[in-house]
């Protein structure tokens, strides 16, 4: 399953989307965590040392890596240059899975306590004035668009924090999109914001509450979004812990908030994945990209990297 953390700065994504990839993988599931927010902290938060997320290579700058190990041997790209975010994939090109071995991972990702940790990257100096962090976000659209996930695996991605999070095709990439709240009036705010944005792309959006302390502001929340509330965390001393440099597993999560944890993957697994509307999704954004802007950039007609004899739901392993 692929699955996104969306939310208002400061809500907790990066803490909640930790915390599951650490559970998930301390559970024996195979687990990829995409650090895809700006602000780049989730290395840290799964208990990798600064100075090792720093130097980890970053998809948003060598996209020309991902772009030539995907494109394969498929006729119908002749150069890695001529790939955008939204190509998708065709006879030829190199599927990802989760599990495996490429070169691909073996460049960008680093594990950490069983977590297979990718980074986008930092906006830096040198994009001010010349490009948006979508442009480096854009990576991990290509990146999923080529993955076949199966049953008991996950991709979890923390995204940009904020609606930025649907200024690209990259929001129908995920089999649920999870919007992490507060117990505000502020936070909750964005609920029917994000649920408008995604009504008309069938894209499944739920909540989960954060920084809980008691019955009062469960019941808020409830109020407030509804069945769409999966589950919510406590305030924790176990997060502090971890939001100081401290490291463990996630056995020692208090109870209340692992329950939480296990009811987010309980809904997760109930998902049915649809390989037949990912693969339409890519092909329509991929479209309105080229017809956009991208064709008149690359002077080439991009449509036509569009495989109408290529499925994805033939290549589920």
């Amino acid at each position: 399953m692929k699955i996104a953390f969306v939310g208002k700065g400061g809500s907790g994504k990066t803490t909640v989307s930790s915390l599951l990839s650490r559970y998930l993988a301390d559970a024996g599931f195979p687990t990829i965590a995409i650090d895809a927010d700006i602000n780049q902290h989730l290395g840290t938060m799964l208990g990798m040392p600064p100075e090792d997320v720093s130097s980890m290579p970053h998809m948003g700058i060598e996209m020309v890596k991902i772009k030539e190990y995907l494109r394969g041997s498929n006729p119908r790209i002749t150069r890695a240059e001529d790939m955008i975010k939204t190509t998708p994939p065709g006879t030829g090109s190199r599927m990802l899975s989760v599990q495996e071995e490429n070169e691909i991972y073996t460049y960008f990702s680093r594990v950490i306590h069983g977590v297979r940790l990718m980074a986008v990257g930092a906006f830096n100096e040198d994009d001010l004035g010349v490009r948006c962090y979508h442009s480096k976000t854009g990576s991990v659209e290509l990146l999923l668009n080529h993955l076949i996930d199966t049953e008991g695996e996950y991709v979890i991605v923390d995204m940009t924090a904020g609606a930025d999070a649907f200024a690209s095709g990259l929001f129908t990439r995920f089999d649920v999109t999870f919007l992490v709240v507060e117990p505000t009036t502020k936070s909750v705010s964005v609920y029917e914001q994000y649920k408008k944005y995604a009504r008309d792309h069938d894209v499944v959006i739920k909540v989960i509450g954060n920084k809980v302390e008691d019955d009062s502001d469960d019941a808020f929340l409830r109020q407030a979004v509804g069945d769409d509330l999966i589950a919510t965390l406590h305030m924790s001393p176990f997060v502090k812990k971890i939001d100081r440099g401290e490291t463990s597993g996630t056995e020692k999560l208090e109870t209340r908030n692992e329950q939480a944890l296990v009811s987010i993957t309980s809904f997760i697994d109930t998902q049915e994945k649809n390989w037949e509307k990912f693969y339409r999704q890519a092909v329509e954004f991929h479209k309105k990209n080229a017809e956009g802007w991208a064709n008149e950039a690359t002077g080439i007609n991009l449509s036509e990297q569009i495989d109408p004899d290529f499925t994805l739901t033939q290549r589920k392993v």
